[in-house]
């Protein structure tokens, strides 16, 4: 199982997010780390611009969107910015959409939140084509794409799409490389994720390897683990309301997000990241949240180790 890390624009607190993505990127890439994966939040900077800046000045180390939302983006301009960003990084950048939330699409952009399994496949129709560098001539009842980009030099990136509900992920086993999830543990990992992927990927002639589960959760590697709950029951409190991580959380059994999250001493974690790679999981995308920089420290040198 592979380990990343997971990485977040509001990090930077007051200072200019460009320099600090550039910083901590340089930072895991002389750690060890070969992959990050960045969320992108409505009201932050945009992830893409600054991924373009920062993969140009840190060598190596890869980096996926984790993830951008397309309610509010045409195909052909994220086919635009996603190349940009592969060929300003080298091939280095990993493209992963997401659907965000009801309350985001209708309450802040005035978007339809209805249709979105017909909405995200009609994005990959416009999406795909042009990211392999052909012409788009697709036409749908939501979204339609014509035409071509000229952007010489720049490969396709993967795609992933944060898929949790089963006509989702059948989307994303027949069409992408795979899924990313959040808030969701082993049991739901093996039981539902994975096996739903993976047989729309073989029913649609793929193979095995053609798809992989990214699962994201927060780790802490501490002595103090009724501290770390509280801290991941504060932190993380929206994605136990917002419905799609709530239907996750239930399907687990989990009361709520420090259930979810990885806390523990050293064994305690490896133990729970071996349930991981049972369940099916690919890629494990670690979101420290220890307060102390001495504890992320921790928790990052365990999973040095772990990989």
């Amino acid at each position: 199982m592979q380990i990343s890390m997971f990485g977040q624009l509001q990090d930077a607190g007051g200072e200019s997010p460009i320099d600090v993505t550039i910083a901590n990127l340089a930072m895991l890439r002389d750690e060890g780390f070969a992959r990050v994966w960045m969320s992108q939040l409505p009201y932050e900077p945009d992830l893409l611009t600054i991924l373009a800046v920062a993969l140009r000045e840190v060598d190596t180390i890869e980096v996926a969107s984790g993830v951008v939302p397309i309610q509010n983006q045409h195909p052909m301009q994220m086919a635009q910015r996603a190349l940009t960003v592969s060929l300003a990084s080298g091939g280095r950048f990993t493209l992963g959409l997401g659907m965000t939330h009801q309350a985001v699409t209708e309450g802040m952009w005035g978007i339809p939140w209805n249709r979105p399994v017909r909405r995200l496949n009609e994005f990959l129709d416009g999406l795909l084509p042009l990211l392999a560098g052909e012409p788009a001539a697709a036409s749908g009842e939501i979204l339609t794409t014509r035409g071509a980009l000229m952007i010489p030099g720049a490969s396709a990136p993967d795609v992933y799409v944060a898929a949790l509900g089963p006509q989702l992920l059948k989307l994303a086993g027949r069409r992408t490389s795979g899924t990313c999830t959040w808030m969701t543990g082993p049991a739901t990992l093996s039981g539902h994720v994975g096996p739903t992927l993976r047989q729309a990927a073989a029913d649609a002639g793929r193979a095995e390897g053609d798809v992989r589960v990214v699962a994201a959760l927060p780790i802490s590697v501490t002595d103090d683990v009724d501290g770390a709950r509280r801290q991941a029951a504060e932190q993380f409190a929206m994605y136990g309301q917002l419905p799609s991580y709530r239907a996750m959380l239930d399907r687990e059994g989990f009361a709520g997000p420090e259930d979810a999250a990885i806390i523990g001493d050293e064994d305690t974690v490896r133990g729970r990241l071996d349930e991981l790679g049972a369940a099916g999981v690919d890629e494990y995308v670690a979101a420290t949240f220890d307060r102390s920089p001495e504890g992320r420290a921790r928790t990052r040198a365990l999973l040095r180790a772990y990989a």
